[in-house]
């Protein structure tokens, strides 16, 4: 049954929570919520059986989660904040893509986070900036009501098929209804290019596991090698997945492994 908390805005998030034991918040990626992301709703049944407590929700702006305007990436740590209090005694984070920048904001921000595991964080390679322009021109495509040409400009460095296989798919009309927080996504991994990431991420020291598919594609391993130089208490790990995405059971036995360390 899906379960409400208030974000300090006032903006509701729906999630699930399931299981009994150390918790562990699941954080979506581009496009993810829990009615359109069956791999993630499996990985939570997956881990509470094993013996977590799991709580996975929508990110403001999808599925039953409200949104509240202007949006900053600072009212998407205070909604997982708000989850956090929910579970009243800190939690782990698991963050897939965008999702994954997500949480290393969150522990930034002094949130009660115990670890962090990181999937193929879709980071530009330090020093690179375009200062602010790709997310003006997405936010541009949005307000002119240019749902699909957003979200062929969010994916214009993934692979070709990736989008024409997503606009041939019956997925189509529900990631046209949400394209506007492609832009949130987007904001969350532009706030990485403002300074170098060891001077951002200072005061992330939670044990933190960065993973990758044994095939991935390129822009994934340097971010990869990247955050585990910046962050001061990293490593790496590379799973039986590819194209960005993972089997549940893959993943429960990768994210068990190191919650229990």
């Amino acid at each position: 049954m899906t379960a409400y908390t208030t974000s300090r805005d006032g903006t509701r998030i729906a999630f699930d929570r399931e299981g009994t034991g150390p918790a562990v918040i699941l954080v979506g990626g581009a496009m993810q919520f829990r009615a359109f992301d069956p791999t993630t709703r499996e990985l939570a049944h997956l881990l509470a059986e094993r013996g977590f407590t799991v709580v996975n929700y929508d990110r403001r702006g999808r599925g039953e989660s409200g949104d509240t305007l202007p949006f900053a990436v600072e009212r998407e740590v205070e909604d997982i904040a708000a989850l956090i209090d929910e579970i009243g005694d800190g939690a782990a984070l698991f963050g897939g893509s965008s999702g994954a920048v997500l949480c290393l904001w969150a522990a930034a921000a002094g949130l009660d986070v115990a670890k962090l595991a990181l999937w193929e964080a879709p980071l530009t390679p330090e020093g690179e900036v375009d200062d602010g322009e790709t997310l003006e021109a997405l936010q541009k495509l949005i307000a002119n009501d240019d749902r699909e040409a957003a979200v062929a400009y969010f994916m214009r460095d993934m692979p070709r098929e990736w989008f024409e296989g997503a606009r041939n798919s019956p997925a189509w009309p529900v990631m046209l209804t949400i394209a506007p927080t492609l832009a949130y996504d987007t904001a969350v991994l532009d706030k990485a290019t403002k300074s170098p990431w060891a001077e951002q991420w200072s005061t992330v020291t939670q044990p933190t596991l960065v993973l990758l598919g044994e095939q991935t594609q390129p822009i994934f391993p340097p971010a990869a090698d990247a955050l585990v130089a910046a962050l001061a208490d990293a490593r790496q790990q590379r799973l039986d997945a590819a194209n960005h995405s993972w089997r549940p059971e893959v993943m429960a036995d990768a994210l068990e492994a190191f919650l229990r360390e």
